[in-house]
């Protein structure tokens, strides 16, 4: 049963969670970093990735939340999708913050390359226990950790899918590459090119069934 199937690959996420919750306070004893894990649809056959959590992901412990979340519900309803019924997760599962000495804020910055490296094996595990049909990458870094290759970049294969190997055991999934969604508040003239590839990752979904 379809049912038994998506509780049993739940529990393996829990698990995993559970797990990871201890790996990260081992690895930072002196800094408590807030994990977010994904969310959604343990059996489902699409899976977005995006780079990690910001302010609000942190506070609600949740990914894909606030201004976040407004870009990830417009994108969604393009592909007239749910939200329940896909998974959701990001490469990094903490925030990475700077500190802004004049403000004594923190704000977000880009991962670097030792916290995605600490995350690369659990987004891993993870896409191995849900084992969807397509993995959509948004951005750069989740593009680079699931292509497995650091100098591939979004520019070039946006809208392309690619066929990848996860993991040790090189489970075989299908990567659609995208620009992340709030790239084109800063970069409008992206947004064009945005809205067409998420117009070809419909057609692809539709050929594949998904849809």
């Amino acid at each position: 049963m379809p049912g038994n199937k998506a509780k049993q690959k739940a529990k393996q996420l829990h698990k995993l969670r559970q797990e990871s919750i201890s790996f990260f306070r081992e690895i930072y004893r002196e800094e408590e970093k807030i994990l977010v894990f994904g969310e959604g649809n343990p059996d489902a056959p699409l899976v977005l990735v995006g780079e990690a959590p910001g302010q609000q992901e942190v506070v609600q412990q949740r990914p894909f939340v606030g201004q976040a979340g407004q870009n990830l519900n417009e994108f969604l309803e393009i592909l007239g999708i749910k939200r329940e019924d896909i998974y959701i997760t990001n490469a990094v599962k903490f925030r990475p913050t700077k500190l802004d000495p004049a403000s004594g804020r923190l704000s977000n910055r880009p991962p670097n390359r030792e916290e995605i490296e600490l995350c690369r094996g659990l987004l891993y595990k993870e896409l191995i226990i849900i084992r969807p049909l397509v993995v959509v990458s948004l951005g750069n870094i989740p593009l680079k950790v699931l292509a497995d290759d650091n100098k591939i970049s979004i520019g070039k294969v946006h809208g392309t899918p690619m066929d990848i190997a996860v993991g040790e055991e090189g489970i075989r999934m299908i990567l659609f590459p995208l620009y992340h969604p709030a790239s084109i508040i800063y970069r409008p003239q992206l947004k064009e090119v945005y809205l067409e590839d998420v117009g070809k990752l419909r057609r692809y979904l539709e050929e594949k069934g998904i849809l």
